[in-house]
């Protein structure tokens, strides 16, 4: 099922995609040859830094949710045979902490439409009916339309794929960095279930081969901004929501 087949998010994505387009446009008169690439850049700027706000809110919960932490490890030792039981005392201990055990998903699932949105608008070859002009358009003669995959096998393309895949697996480090200093720190199964699962942002590396140039650029700029703006929200609140991870 293809939702922008849906009316209404048909004309947004064309309006998304036109506008893309212009901006690319204006772009290559200031620096030619770079107007599409700089255009994707600071449409995923742009997006991101209005989300803000909620990325503010999502951390503020997973700090009251780290603060927790140790309580919740001991009432998990203490009823592991009564799951039942279990499930009341956690309830109960966020109600007293007034910690909502799904605070910040809300704030995730506001983002998910709005930069799914954009990420359609890099990686569709037709919108609206007419070609996606913006994947029509190069960058250092590299097409954005071609995966950076692909241009492995030729130069100049190679480095800009090279670069590009550089970028990603930089930002996943960091990313993955970030989210295990703010995560409670997993025992048990749970702890090897958790190293594994630490590495999925890496996966952003093998999609940035594999999607057409300018998604991966929105890959790397969209992740390098998560990684920054999660570090910098954990230095700024944690010592105010959360003493203990200060």
């Amino acid at each position: 099922m293809d939702l922008f087949a849906f009316p209404p998010l048909a004309a947004l994505l064309d309006a998304v995609d036109r506008g893309l387009t212009a901006l690319a446009g204006a772009l290559s008169s200031i620096a030619p040859g770079w107007g599409a690439a700089l255009a994707v850049i600071a449409a995923t700027l742009a997006i991101r830094a209005l989300l803000i706000p909620l990325g503010v809110r999502q951390m503020r919960a997973q700090l009251a949710r780290l603060r927790l932490a140790p309580q919740l490890a001991a009432l998990q030792k203490r009823h592991a045979r009564n799951p039942e039981r279990l499930q009341q005392e956690t309830m109960a201990l966020y109600r007293r902490e007034n910690v909502s055990p799904f605070g910040g998903f809300g704030s995730a699932l506001v983002q998910l439409p709005i930069i799914g949105l954009l990420y359609a608008a890099f990686v569709r070859p037709e919108i609206g009916g007419h070609p996606n002009g913006l994947l029509e358009q190069t960058l250092l003669g590299l097409p954005l339309g071609h995966s950076a995959g692909s241009a492995l096998a030729g130069w100049p393309g190679a480095l800009v794929a090279i670069a590009l895949l550089l970028v990603l697996a930089a930002a996943a480090w960091a990313g993955r960095r970030v989210s295990r200093r703010i995560a409670p720190a997993p025992t048990g199964q749970g702890a090897t279930l958790a190293r594994v699962l630490s590495w999925l942002p890496f996966l952003t590396v093998v999609a940035g081969a594999l999607v057409p140039l300018a998604a991966g650029l929105y890959l790397a700029v969209s992740t390098s901004w998560s990684a920054v703006e999660r570090a910098v929200l954990f230095r700024a609140l944690s010592p105010a929501a959360s003493p203990a991870t200060a």
